[in-house]
């Protein structure tokens, strides 16, 4: 019921294991072994935990200040988030994986679905030859599932994680039918890919209950009651391919730019920097796609524990016309300042650029032209951070010398280890 026909035309997923804990391992190897937490923005709660972590009974998004107390007790490491090194880590993955696949979807940062052919035991082969490969070449861990669908691919490298006899290469289309349903009769309909937990609940009261029961649901009644996609996932299921392998992610929604404090800020000045340095980002993030925005909004926060008052606002700005210069993005970001009160202590804000469309697309009348634009700030504004670092320069209240106080607490950070020179690694023999 579930296997998918030849075989010679299949999806692989590779996924890296606990990729952050596993990308810090990469370059300190006194860390394994060893339980390991990463810690979110401003070391708060632990988002990453190595499998020694989770022995020990540490839920994910346990604040760190719980676990401090403990942690000389447990042997427990705790690391700040080091998204340099692991955006790294990611690319140096994804260009290994891209040499053995004409196809190649990045689905996220540590994960990408792969478009593969051959008989099972050529893939099967190539499963283990790019789990050897990236452990090798890159120093991570990875596993991989191979099957028909995205969805069974999925569900194939689930199975390759959590049961050591697959030594992390599961082909769904080698397992049998009867462990193939044993698996799906043992994990929840929560589990399965793009399946939340409020749709959980209404698949539940229909007596659906596991990934087996969603199987063998009839697709047109769950096309009736529910959604094209939820029986997409149905055929998936039984192996109909349904959901096509993207070789390149194409156009962008929205971009987002914001950050928690580490030092709550109190007045508008300290907003006004803040959406400054949000909006020189967002202008060179946009230049380096090739993007222009129509739209922005800006939004600021108070805690939501906060014994004092409290205070959410947020504008949303149509611009004049589609654009990526940081002058206007700061100018209509700080439409948001006259909504703030001051005294009351923001501890997030952020940005974020709508209804983004490609540079060029829609050229302004001479009246409109932005002489921003065509001096082509935004871009210079990217090469000169890209070449000499974030920070390096700055348009008006974003120009900051030697970085304020409300930016992220990273206490915990380990070296930037493949980016920057002075913190590559040092290998001291005898």
């Amino acid at each position: 019921m579930c296997r998918a026909g030849s075989g010679r035309g299949s999806i692989a997923l590779v996924d890296v294991n606990c990729f952050y804990a596993s990308a810090e391992r990469a370059f300190d190897p006194s860390l394994e072994g060893r339980p390991l937490v990463v810690l979110s923005n401003n070391d708060g709660c632990a988002v990453t935990r190595s499998p020694e972590a989770k022995a020990l009974g540490i839920p994910l998004g346990e604040p760190w200040f719980k676990l401090a107390p403990r942690a000389k007790e447990w042997g427990l490491v705790a690391l700040s988030s080091n998204y340099e090194l692991y955006g790294d880590i990611s690319a140096r993955v994804m260009e290994l994986l891209g040499r053995y696949s004409a196809w190649l979807e990045i689905y996220s940062i540590d994960e990408a679905f792969l478009g593969v052919s051959g008989t099972p035991e050529e893939l099967h082969r190539l499963g283990h030859t790019m789990k050897t490969a990236v452990r090798r070449n890159v120093g991570v861990p990875v596993c991989v599932g191979l099957a028909g669908t995205k969805t069974l691919a999925k569900l194939a490298n689930k199975w390759a994680k959590h049961n050591p006899a697959f030594d992390g290469v599961c082909h769904w289309e080698a397992v049998p039918v009867a462990q193939q349903e044993k698996l799906m009769a043992g994990l929840s309909v929560v589990e399965l890919w793009g399946v939340a937990a409020r749709l959980t609940k209404r698949l539940n009261a229909l007596g659906i209950h596991s990934i087996l029961d969603l199987a063998r649901a009839d697709p047109v009644t769950i096309r009736d009651r529910f959604s094209v996609v939820l029986m997409r996932t149905v055929l998936e299921l039984r192996g109909t391919a349904c959901i096509p392998l993207e070789e390149e992610r194409v156009g962008r929604d929205q971009l987002i730019f914001s950050r928690s404090f580490a030092t709550p800020i109190t007045t508008g000045a300290g907003l006004r920097q803040v959406l400054g340095v949000y909006a020189q980002q967002a202008s060179a993030r946009l230049a380096r796609h090739g993007l222009q925005a129509k739209v922005l909004t800006a939004f600021a926060a108070t805690s939501h524990y906060s014994q004092h008052a409290s205070s959410y606002p947020s504008v949303c700005v149509p611009l004049p016309m589609p654009t990526a210069d940081p002058v206007l993005l700061a100018r209509a970001a700080y439409a948001l300042l006259p909504r703030v009160d001051d005294g009351l202590r923001y501890v997030r804000a952020g940005i974020m650029v709508t209804d983004l469309r490609p540079t060029g697309n829609q050229a302004p009348l001479a009246i409109f032209e932005n002489p921003h634009e065509e001096r082509g700030i935004g871009s210079l504004l990217e090469q000169v951070s890209r070449r000499y670092g974030r920070g390096s320069i700055g348009l008006g209240h974003a120009g900051i010398r030697g970085g304020p106080d409300w930016t992220m607490r990273r206490d915990m950070l380990s070296p930037r280890y493949t980016t920057h020179w002075a913190e590559l690694p040092v290998v001291k023999a005898g």
